[in-house]
């Protein structure tokens, strides 16, 4: 942390980090400990994780260190987590950090400047976010999709908010127990609370996490996340969150191709078994082209896109039908069941 002048007058702010003992906090404390400009007054490590064994690297936080603050949230998910954290804050604004990202070194000076700019009325101030790709060869399926956070709108991976804003709206549904959707529930119950939310100047860096081949799959769950959303909000939630809407109805397609195919197959109908075979292969084919064209094409991304193209279709229609089952009485925060 250097000693570059702070904005005059620029409020006071603390950070919450949650976090599941991931090796990248230390990275994350590190670049926050090294930016110019005024200091976070303290530094919410929230730990998530049920039974916390080994310790965080919170040296890592250097000359923040006598400012950092460990809570403990209990496995209960990011938005518990971050609730535990704003919770504890005392100061006028509480700035939200992922445990993957590395802030640039001009980023609490800019961060000033946003807070100070903010007009009585804005909740909340969304930083931008970079996310460095390869430059020798074409980003995988997964390095795409962590790209797409550049365009995601009011992302916790950096998104400061009024901390009375917090408790205008009672901070994070906690329904959302994935780090998925409770961004953008919050922003839209803040903005529905009359508040107004913008974009800030200050940029924080956001790495591709390493994943193993299968991570599409299990990120099928996110689409029992989308119905809550649609309980909560409404069906054009999408367009208020600037949500992109993903392949849902075309995957029930291609499931209902499958599911057609294997009934007419047992039923004796083998024409129309055929048909509805040829539906499915051709739906499945386009979509693991879709995922294999921009990509590098090596032997590995291409077989992980052709396995988990099959099963990405009937998985994510699996977990739409458990949410609509899990979420049916689902109402807003604060409202009545």
């Amino acid at each position: 942390m250097t000693d570059t002048p702070a904005v005059p007058d620029a409020p006071a702010y603390s950070v919450v980090i949650p976090t599941i003992g991931r090796p990248c906090l230390a990275d994350c404390l590190r670049a926050l400990a090294a930016a110019d400009g005024r200091p976070p007054e303290e530094v919410f490590v929230v730990d998530d994780r049920p039974d916390p064994a080994a310790e965080l690297p919170l040296e890592a936080a250097g000359g923040l260190r006598g400012r950092v603050r460990t809570l403990r949230s209990g496995g209960r998910g990011p938005a518990a987590a971050r609730n535990t954290g704003w919770r504890a804050v005392g100061t006028p604004w509480t700035v939200f950090l992922d445990d993957d990202v590395q802030v640039l070194p001009d980023w609490a000076r800019l961060l000033a400047e946003d807070l100070t700019a903010a007009g009585p009325t804005t909740g909340g101030v969304q930083g931008r976010l970079t996310v460095p790709l390869p430059e020798d060869r074409r980003p995988t399926d997964w390095e795409r999709g962590t790209a797409g956070l550049e365009q995601a709108a009011w992302a916790t991976a950096d998104m400061a908010y009024r901390t009375a804003a917090l408790a205008d709206v009672g901070g994070f549904d906690e329904r959302f127990r994935r780090a998925f959707r409770e961004d953008a529930d919050l922003a839209l119950r803040v903005l529905a609370a009359g508040w107004s939310l913008r974009r800030g100047r200050r940029t924080t860096r956001h790495p591709v996490r390493p994943a193993d081949r299968w991570v599409s799959v299990r990120a099928q769950r996110g689409n029992a996340d989308d119905v809550l959303m649609t309980r909560l909000h409404g069906r054009d939630w999408w367009t208020r969150a600037e949500a992109p809407r993903g392949r849902l109805p075309r995957h029930v397609l291609v499931t209902a191709a499958a599911l057609a195919a294997s009934a007419c197959a047992l039923a004796g109908r083998r024409r129309a078994a055929v048909g509805a075979g040829l539906l499915w292969t051709l739906g499945t084919a386009e979509f693991a082209m879709a995922r294999i064209g921009p990509g590098p094409r090596t032997r590995h991304e291409i077989t992980t896109m052709l396995g988990t193209s099959v099963l990405i279709p009937p998985l994510a229609v699996a977990h739409w039908i458990d949410g609509l089952l899990h979420h049916r009485g689902a109402v807003p925060m604060g409202g009545r069941p």
